[in-house]
């Protein structure tokens, strides 16, 4: 059977993604900004990322191409709710639904990168069943077909170029501004961003502490429903890890209740793309693979989840470090202190 990097094409392959300039996942908002300047901020700084791993998505040759695509998309759509209460619903419900559209073109093609390289490459020498290659060819060809008729078709089309041009000139203008309807959402929009940032920040963890802590982890769509709510929250402290010292420390200790929760996903992904590879399949063989492939990762999501309550509680007894001083009041503290410490000029 093929590796990985012979069934999809990496890194090491394709020379011109390591000359890539790295960009920092972090938007640079800063903590003299207004809530309007820093979610201008942070969208831009996603949507010039869409720019930067359009070709590779297009050519297919690097699967972190539609990944990053993918990614950037759910960053942007998780933005616009987080800003919800300042930004007028009517300035943004279009952007919402193109970013929905966006986010479905790229789901195949994604869903079956992950398939190939992380599930039939991993299981090829665990499996003691016949009908791999086979499977590997099917899931490939179906890869080939997503890319051509979803990812190629989406960046090639009308539809995306409209996306392109309108958004990013939504941007430049800030129609949401011009949009925004009676004293209290304009103030809102005029106001510092910190004082915005902690309360959204409180609100999204509030969601995952009542989505978690008494959670059904057999139930899928409760743990889904955690899912989202802790991928909102990792986002919402990314967006705004510039303004707080200690973001860093909290998201990693996000990360490992993340890690589970994200594999736990992929496992139901994986039986819902085994439904579509198998329609229209009589070979039997293929059939007791893909039930082998089913129990292996339903194995590694039963053993995954004894793990569970040690990532919860590292996660629930993280402190908040948007409750601290913010960068700019620490800047200020030690200027001030060090003005403080000066010898007088005056006799």
């Amino acid at each position: 059977m093929k590796t990985s990097d012979q069934a999809l094409d990496t890194r090491s392959n394709n020379p011109s993604l390591e000359a890539m300039p790295k960009k920092s996942k972090y938007p640079p908002v800063s903590a003299d900004q207004t809530v309007s300047e820093s979610f201008a901020t942070i969208l831009r700084h996603n949507f010039e990322n869409l720019g930067r791993w359009e070709q590779t998505a297009h050519s297919g040759s690097d699967i972190e191409g539609v990944h990053q695509l993918r990614v950037t998309v759910r960053r942007m759509r998780s933005a616009l709710p987080l800003f919800e209460s300042a930004i007028p619903r009517s300035s943004d419900r279009h952007w919402r639904q193109e970013m929905r559209w966006l986010a479905g073109e790229l789901g195949l093609a994604r869903d079956l990168d992950v398939f190939i390289s992380e599930v039939l490459v991993s299981l090829d020498s665990k499996l003691p069943l016949k009908g791999a290659d086979r499977f590997m060819r099917i899931a490939q060809r179906r890869r080939a077909r997503a890319y051509e008729e979803q990812v190629r078709g989406m960046l090639d089309s009308g539809r995306y170029r409209r996306f392109k041009e309108g958004f990013g000139a939504w941007l430049d203008s800030r129609e949401w501004e011009k949009a925004a309807q009676g004293a209290k959402r304009t103030q809102r929009l005029a106001a510092n961003i910190i004082p915005y940032a902690r309360k959204r920040l409180d609100k999204q963890e509030r969601r995952v502490l009542a989505a978690g802590s008494h959670v059904n982890r057999d139930n899928p769509e409760e743990m889904h429903r955690l899912r989202i709510a802790c991928k909102k929250l990792r986002y919402a402290t990314e967006f705004f890890q510039p303004l707080f010292t200690g973001m860093d420390v909290f998201i990693s200790h996000m990360k490992g209740l993340q890690d589970l929760l994200g594999t736990l996903n992929d496992v139901a992904v994986t039986q819902h793309l085994l439904g579509a590879l198998l329609t229209g399949q009589k070979d039997r063989q293929l059939v007791i693979y893909a039930g082998g492939i089913i129990g292996w990762r339903t194995c590694d999501a039963r053993h995954m989840l004894l793990r569970f309550d040690g990532c919860w509680e590292e996660f629930a007894e993280a402190q908040h470090p948007w409750w601290k001083k913010s960068r700019s009041d620490s800047a200020a503290t030690s200027a001030a202190t060090d003005k403080a410490g000066e010898p007088s000029k005056n006799p």
